[in-house]
């Protein structure tokens, strides 16, 4: 059995609390033959709107009629569009689904009951400490869960007849930075700084406590702070932090056992909500509830130890990986690159998938509601995928494009079970240019170093695009410079170019050479009697001619109006009669098939010398066109004209 397919949307996996339930999702997925694909992004932080759109881009990869089922952690993203779009597309697709902690009617829900919980913590600092003056950092307004937690406070403070101001009430994202900005706003607030503040989850209090230290606030001493979730591992701060306690892992066991039961159909209930426990400890004043085991204290040092060794090592090592990839010249060197990098870090496997247009200009597909000349970028994935890197087992594989359907090459293909893949989005700000998909059996990639890590690849690779753009403008103004536009030949300055090193060996080895003198017989009578669109038309058959004829390594041009030259070495003179006889039996035969109105001519000249040092090749060119109007002199224009 290849095992359930399941897609799974997260958002900020370095966050504790997604790291938590994703550790319970990846450590069950086996047991309940599932093969997980999380759909990842990293936003918010960048305080970049662009950014956070490339970053979204990922869970508009799958097709989730192409899934058995899904896990939402919808709570983690911050954008409501991109919620309700997945919800929607999830409905369409009539997958079973389990969203966690945000309860959605028509989904299976695992949450907890956060109006009990942080009505504990509320009245435990009123009945317990004794506190009057609250202030209060929440989640996004927007979130069901961080308004669950909010209107619960609200309710015991109204209980108790405590008042508090809208200005004590900061609404932050549920990220450390939050925890910061909230202090930030109540010192500036105007108002007296309170005796507890109440945070809705673990990493916004931590980061408020740094914050108000930073100020000369002790805590509890001079100000209470409490979290949510407990997130924050214990004893790993300077404080103990009063907070819920909840099982976030087994959340995410319990979605997966909850698909499991769907496929198997086993009864269940839609709805599971997880007991969950408060820790009233030192942040809150509760001293005397801390424990304080040396044996314990010893084993987080030495993992905090282990886990800053580690960081170190693979921080060097990005440094260096990303220095490599910013200094690669081209795609070639970039591709390279990443694969010493993939085999440094040595994951099971890993999958560069890039888009089609991925290295274009501008997008190719304009909105018609726009200016047909303004440009866009390419802000979508394309119908099929380009994978320059297919890693799996300690192998590199070549792969053909993939359908954007498929997301992974057939080699990912396998009969195992419990596989979590993480698909992480290439973009540059909002121009996509892929993703990546990435396995690791042994563990998880829930750190920030991970997103740094994605970062520096979108980032190097949008800089080697760059690099091809701006090598596709110099190959296209050099075309500019050495073709004639209008015949799609070399121009004089192509000639030169194209003929010079040929030519300095011919004068420096004595070798023959051989330059013709072409000229259009009667363009100014073509022009005058049927116009210059006709008179254009004569000067781009001959230039056809010319390539139809040539063919033994001749060099030919445009020199100017209705003008050409051929230059060739070691030709002789049976060699020029016989190119002659092409070019004009090339001319009959258009002639023959009567599609002008008029009778293409042309008038031919040629030399064939030794050029001696310091003689430049434009001297033969005035030899052949002086026997090429001798030519000409020859004949009579009437002829060029139809009766």
């Amino acid at each position: 059995m290849t095992g359930y397919k399941i897609a799974l949307i997260v958002e900020e996996i370095d966050q504790s609390y997604q790291s938590a339930i994703l550790n319970g999702i990846a450590s069950s997925a086996a047991e309940f033959s599932l093969n997980i694909s999380a759909f990842v992004s990293f936003s918010g932080e960048m305080n970049n709107s662009k950014h956070d759109a490339g970053e979204f881009n990922i869970f508009n990869l799958p097709d989730f009629r192409n899934f058995d089922g899904a896990i939402l952690l919808t709570n983690t993203l911050a954008y409501q569009p991109v919620i309700t779009d997945i919800l929607n597309r999830i409905k369409e697709a009539g997958i079973p689904a389990v969203s966690i902690d945000n309860d959605i009617p028509y989904l299976y829900h695992i949450g907890i009951d956060n109006r009990t919980a942080m009505r504990n913590i509320t009245e435990h600092l009123i009945k317990v400490h004794g506190f009057s003056k609250f202030c209060y950092i929440s989640g996004p307004a927007d979130n069901p869960e961080s308004a669950d937690r909010l209107k619960a406070f609200r309710s015991v403070l109204w209980e108790n007849d405590i008042r508090i101001s809208d200005k004590n009430i900061f609404f932050g994202d549920f990220r450390a930075h939050s925890g910061r900005n909230a202090i930030e706003y109540f010192l500036n607030s105007g108002e007296d700084m309170p005796e507890a503040i109440i945070c809705a989850n673990d990493v916004m209090a931590a980061s408020a406590i740094n914050r108000l230290a930073d100020e000369g606030f002790s805590v509890p001493k001079d100000i209470a702070v409490t979290g949510f979730d407990n997130t924050y591992n214990t004893h790993n701060y300077q404080i103990e932090l009063t907070t819920v306690d909840r099982p976030l892992s087994l959340s995410g066991r319990l979605a997966c056992k909850m698909l499991y039961n769907h496929f198997m159909h086993n009864p269940q209930e839609r709805n599971v909500i997880l007991s969950m426990s408060t820790i009233f400890t030192e942040s809150c004043g509760c001293s005397d509830n801390v424990i304080y085991n040396l044996a314990e204290y010893r084993g987080l040092n030495y993992k905090n130890y282990i886990k800053f060794e580690n960081s170190q090592k693979y921080m060097s090592s990005l440094n260096r990986i990303s220095s490599d990839l910013q200094g690669s010249n081209n795609f070639t060197e970039y591709i390279e690159c990443l694969k010493n990098c993939v085999k440094m870090f040595s994951p099971d496997e890993f999958y560069f998938c890039l888009c089609d247009n991925w290295d274009s200009e501008y997008s190719l597909n304009i909105d018609p509601s726009q200016p047909s000349d303004e440009e866009k970028i390419p802000t979508e994935y394309t119908d099929e995928m380009y994978v320059p890197i297919a890693y799996k087992d300690g192998k590199f594989y070549e792969t053909d494009k993939i359908s954007r359907k498929d997301i992974m090459p057939d080699i990912a293909k396998s009969e195992i079970c419990g596989k979590f893949y993480y698909h992480i989005p290439l973009h540059f700000g909002e121009r996509c240019l892929g993703y990546m998909v990435i396995l690791y059996r042994t563990g998880t990639l829930n750190t920030s170093i991970f997103e740094t890590f994605c970062i520096n690849i979108s980032n190097s690779l949008e800089n080697v695009r760059k690099r091809v753009c701006l090598e596709n403008v110099v190959s296209r103004l050099e075309k500019l410079y050495t073709r004639d536009t209008f015949t799609d030949i070399y121009n004089r300055n192509g000639f030169v170019q194209a003929t010079r090193s040929v030519y300095h060996s011919c004068v420096a080895n004595q070798r023959d050479i051989m330059l013709m003198f072409i000229d259009l017989d009667g363009l100014k009578k073509i022009n005058d009697t049927y116009g210059h669109n006709i008179g254009d038309k004569a000067i781009h058959d001959i230039a056809h001619i010319l390539k139809e004829s040539c063919g033994n390594h001749e060099i030919y041009c445009r020199f100017g109006g209705d003008e050409f030259i051929v230059f060739a070495a070691d030709y002789s003179d049976a060699d020029a009669r016989e190119l002659c006889a092409r070019i004009n039996g090339n001319i009959d035969r258009i002639n023959e098939k009567e599609q002008n109105p008029f009778r293409l001519s042309a008038s031919i000249g040629y030399v064939i010398a030794k050029p001696r040092e310091g003689e430049d090749i434009f001297r033969f060119v005035t030899a052949a066109d002086k026997i090429m109007y001798t030519e000409k002199r020859k004949k009579k224009l009437s002829k060029y004209l139809k009766g």
